[in-house]
């Protein structure tokens, strides 16, 4: 049964810094995010400034119920995972570095439910002591899975590749489906798995594409691809958020999973 608060779960929607006109910094997050929250999970959407000079972990989960860890261009700075600074590695946030890592890590060990997507996935699996290939088009055998540089929005985010899930998994069971199709807009992959991080899913080059936090008391599922495009219609995007949905009901209904530490 799916339970219901007296109030709509609130979703903080992790921004993005960006300059707007080329010289007018704003804290921003993606339309599509906004309306899969609203209207495929059911929740009030809040988009968080990532910033630690403006909030903190602790307040951030207090006001909000759960979190969308969104992409963005900009990716997770390598000494988080303890590798130096290279060309390869591209743009920084430090700001959300700073809120998203140990974010993902409090909500793990309290059960607070956490969707991560793209960035967020990759957030997932540094903040769990993993490490990431600045750029996976390089390594043997793997595809290009970065967006085209040109095209239409609907080009962007056409379906190009297929995702295998482990036989019963989670994500198979949430899909009915072993393998499904996806879109794909990343440059960096995962390297070396953070503790507790399941890889549940791959793309038909070996790409990590699915992951959740073993044993975590919360809903901790995260994918490499956007399903935010389209969610409400998708066969593939609609599950997720659905589900990520029902575990923000639980959250605001009061339903407090036993904490676990890290193993």
């Amino acid at each position: 049964m799916c339970l219901r608060s007296s109030r709509r779960p609130v979703v903080g929607i992790i921004g993005n810094i960006h300059a707007m006109n080329d010289r007018y910094r704003v804290h921003a997050g993606g339309e599509m995010n906004v309306a899969a929250v609203a209207e495929v999970s059911g929740a009030l959407p809040l988009i968080v400034p990532a910033d630690p000079r403006h909030v903190s972990v602790e307040a951030l989960m207090e006001v909000c119920d759960g979190f969308l860890l969104t992409g963005g261009r900009p990716n997770v700075h390598p000494s988080e995972y303890g590798e130096a600074e290279t060309p390869a590695h591209g743009a920084f946030d430090r700001g959300r570095d700073a809120i998203t890592l140990p974010l993902i890590r409090a909500c793990v060990d309290r059960g607070q439910p956490f969707f991560g997507i793209c960035r967020g996935f990759q957030e997932v699996n540094v903040a769990m002591g993993g490490s990431l290939h600045p750029e996976i088009r390089e390594l043997p055998g793997r595809m290009n899975h970065r967006m085209p540089p040109d095209g239409t929005e609907e080009e962007v985010f056409a379906l190009r590749h297929s995702v295998s899930f482990t036989p019963g998994g989670v994500f198979a069971r949430l899909m009915g489906a072993e393998k499904v199709m996806t879109n794909t807009l990343h440059g960096q992959g995962i390297a070396r798995p953070g503790a507790r991080i399941v890889i549940d899913g791959l793309a038909e080059d070996g790409t990590p594409e699915a992951i959740y936090v073993k044993d975590a008391p919360g809903f901790t599922l995260s994918v490499q691809w956007h399903p935010e495009y389209r969610a409400g219609e998708d066969p593939v995007s609609r599950p997720l958020f659905q589900a990520f949905g029902a575990a923000l009901d639980a959250w605001a209904a009061g339903q407090r999973p036993a904490a676990q530490a890290a193993e």
